[in-house]
């Protein structure tokens, strides 16, 4: 057994590609290995931003001899089909032989495949991963990039590791021959033997009694083994284990910050992005002038972020400090302080264009600025942002006067309403696309309209994500209601759905943050019926699911039908998860599902059968009710009032009264939302209905006990699809 090690060397990788990068290069090497039939143990994947790594422990020698057969033509085929079998086999005539398959002399080809070295395998698989390799963006480079056909990479292919064991697996790649050499860091050399080097959590081990690393005449590292491969690159100031980088960010600048007397600002996302940049990360603080902090803090961060991959800190009052921690990739002769003047400046330069933009901006009103929209198209068929703006601000004022929303100010609603969108025709917001709403905000308040105004603005795109905060405020949420609400409703009406997995509208996105304003602020208005109340009744299912709820009780609930208020309809799935979560709901559901099974045996559909059978016109039933369930109890009640023509059996008389209390009970517990109380009624028919499955026939003898027992199922089947539809219920 051996390990393997492969590294495939390259001008820089960009960061955002490595973490697929590593995916693709395991996924492509189990491939290749899995079609030669070697067995492969664990893999580890490392990836800098110069190069993939890959090392596979403990692989055979060679593969095991395989013995395979083949089906062939019948015996007496024409001679033309037996010779191209054996042609397609590798096989002469004589080695066919003769098998009786049903009756009939079949050829079968005996094929020996004998082992095969590793060594071989992998020097057949290493072209094909590289040539197979699936990059975002990849480019051919070189005079052969002349062709169509030439190697497609990230970016120039520069070197080939690969080993197995002590020996090189020899192949060639657009030109590239492997072997043992690898590169060390672009700029420092080997670190000194007598230096204290940072061990960067690996253990104590790794640094003892190794031989040193040296590079050859031609700058190059030799790789002896795979083990060395590590070690041996961090005496050459690389760390190419991409984990090892990343905690040394972490920690390297949470040290700087608190050494400033700072507290950083997380941001794992940037953690992973500057351990893609590096190498040899050094974390280094630096400060930018305090006046820059006159424009909002947001602003400074994502100036800091996405244009130069920089931290932020704040003070100890937790408000924007004037410092920033950018990453090296050197360790400096003068501890950085030329990297951190450099990184300065550019940051100043950035710093002062938002600034331009900031006090620019602030020269017109939002008012003024949303006059703008009126030249932005939202949407060819539902007219320009302008036009949007006008439904929402309609739509916000609505909310607040018919009391759907409480405690807003219907005039504050509208008029931000007719601000919030403002912002997109700034220039702050046209440099950073991601602050739409929340310099809204900022410039509503430096003009002094009321907080709450302000706040709507700059809020009313909320939730945007799964984790994102949810809008509490009156005058936001009406805003944030009417926002969502309209493009639902506006694409909706012009037949632009989600289909599968394209939803270019973000429709699903709106919805879910619909449903979760209307839970976390108990809104109670009912969704229009149609494709829209589906579709909302479909994200909430999913919602729910993600939220653990069983999906089988969700679809309880809502097979019901009929329903628009959302809260209502999840206060009843609440209540139906922890009803079935008893003793009560597990043993009343095994009784419906009894009783469901008699009844679907039996044809038997109870009142509402016997009406579509006889076309009766029942009294009860002339209600002005449109729901068939509600002409269905009234025929039920009726049939059970009337005088049986025989004494019932305890049992039976049991169900019929236990029935009679429950069935009304749940009805009225229904109607007063209290769910809970619903599930309470529906518990009290669990012993009766267990009773009666153990003492009474049900398929009496005679014809009216066996109709009045049917019926008295079928009723209690009725009872408890007032509360769900407990087919749905798995179990």
């Amino acid at each position: 057994m051996s390990d393997f090690l492969l590294e495939l060397r390259s001008e820089e990788i960009p960061a955002r590609m490595q973490t697929g990068a590593r995916d693709e290069l395991e996924k492509l090497f189990r491939r290749e290995m899995e079609a030669a039939g070697v067995t492969v143990g664990d893999i580890t994947v490392w990836s800098t931003p110069r190069r993939l790594a890959l090392i596979a422990r403990g692989l055979p020698e060679a593969t095991e001899a395989v013995s395979e057969e083949a089906k062939g033509p019948p015996e007496g085929a024409p001679d033309q089909a037996i010779e191209g079998f054996c042609r397609k086999n590798g096989v002469t005539r004589d080695q066919l032989e003769l098998r009786d398959v049903k009756g009939r002399n079949t050829y079968f080809a005996v094929i020996e495949k004998p082992g095969k070295a590793t060594k071989d395998l992998l020097a057949e698989a290493i072209p094909g991963i590289v040539r197979d390799f699936s990059w975002p963006k990849s480019m051919r480079w070189g005079a052969a990039s002349i062709s169509t056909e030439s190697l497609r990479w990230v970016r120039p292919l520069s070197g080939i590791v690969a080993l197995l064991g002590e020996d090189v697996i020899d192949c060639e790649v657009h030109g590239v021959k492997s072997g043992r050499e690898t590169a060390g860091h672009r700029f420092h050399g080997i670190r000194k033997s007598d230096s204290k080097p940072r061990n960067f959590g690996l253990p104590v081990e790794f640094f003892k009694d190794k031989n040193p690393t040296v590079l050859n005449s031609n700058g190059m590292i030799e790789i002896g083994t795979p083990d060395d491969y590590q070690r041996k690159l961090f005496d050459a100031h690389v760390i190419v284990d991409h984990r090892l980088r990343e905690e040394e960010i972490r920690i390297g600048a949470m040290a700087a910050a608190k050494g400033a007397g700072l507290k950083l600002v997380e941001d794992e996302g940037l953690v992973v992005e500057n351990a893609g940049l590096t190498e040899w990360p050094v974390p280094l603080l630096g400060r930018f002038e305090e006046d820059f902090l006159e424009v909002p803090p947001e602003t400074i961060q994502l100036t800091a972020r996405v244009n130069q991959k920089y931290f932020v800190c704040e003070d100890e009052a937790g408000n924007l400090a004037n410092a920033f921690i950018c990453t090296a990739n050197i360790e400096a002769e003068d501890g950085g302080a030329r990297v951190v003047d450099g990184n300065r400046k550019v940051l100043a330069a950035r710093l002062s264009d938002a600034r331009f933009f900031w006090d620019v901006d602030r020269k017109k009103t939002l008012e003024q600025h949303a006059e703008g929209l009126k030249r932005i198209t939202f949407h060819e068929k539902l007219g320009t942002v302008a036009d949007k703006v006008e439904r929402v601000a309609k739509l916000a004022r609505w909310l607040v006067e018919e009391g759907v929303v409480k405690g807003a100010d219907a005039d504050m609603a509208e008029q931000a309403a007719r601000l919030a969108k403002a912002d997109l025709v700034t220039e702050m917001v046209g440099e950073f696309p991601e602050l739409q709403g929340l310099m809204g905000g900022y410039y509503a308040r430096a003009e002094g309209l009321p907080d709450a105004v302000a706040d709507a603005i700059r809020d009313h795109y909320k939730p945007v994500g799964q984790g994102d905060d949810v809008p509490t405020a009156p005058v936001t949420v009406a805003v944030s209601l009417a926002d969502k609400l309209d493009t639902l409703r506006s694409f909706f009406s012009i037949d632009e759905k989600p289909t599968g997995s394209k939803d270019p509208f973000a429709l699903r996105r709106a919805a879910l943050g619909v449903i979760r304003i209307v839970q976390d602020n108990d809104l109670r208005f009912g969704v229009a019926q149609g494709d829209l109340l589906e579709f909302f009744a479909d994200r909430l299912k999913v919602q729910q699911r993600e939220a653990g709820v069983r999906h089988d009780l969700i679809d309880a609930v809502f097979a019901l039908g009929g329903e628009e208020d959302l809260v209502r309809l999840l206060a009843r799935v609440k209540a139906l998860q922890s009803f079935m979560d008893t003793e009560d709901g597990a043993n009343l559901l095994a009784g419906y599902k009894r009783a469901a099974n008699i009844l679907k045996k039996e044809d038997w559909h109870g009142a509402e059968g016997e009406i579509a059978r006889t076309g009766e016109e029942d009294p009860l039933a002339l209600v002005d009710d449109p729901d068939m369930k509600a002409v269905i109890d009234a025929k039920m009640a009726l049939r059970h009032a009337k005088e049986l023509s025989y004494e019932p059996e305890p049992a039976e008389k049991a169900l019929i009264d236990a029935l009679a209390t429950s069935e009304p009970a749940a009805s009225q517990a229904i109607e007063a939302e209290d769910f809970s109380g619903a599930m309470a009624a529906l518990a009290s028919l669990r012993a009766p209905i267990d009773r009666f499955f153990d003492e009474v026939t049900v398929n009496a003898d005679e014809e009216n006990k066996r109709a009045h027992r049917l019926d008295l199922l079928a009723a209690f089947r009725a009872a408890v699809h007032k509360v769900a539809d407990f087919s749905r219920i798995e179990g």
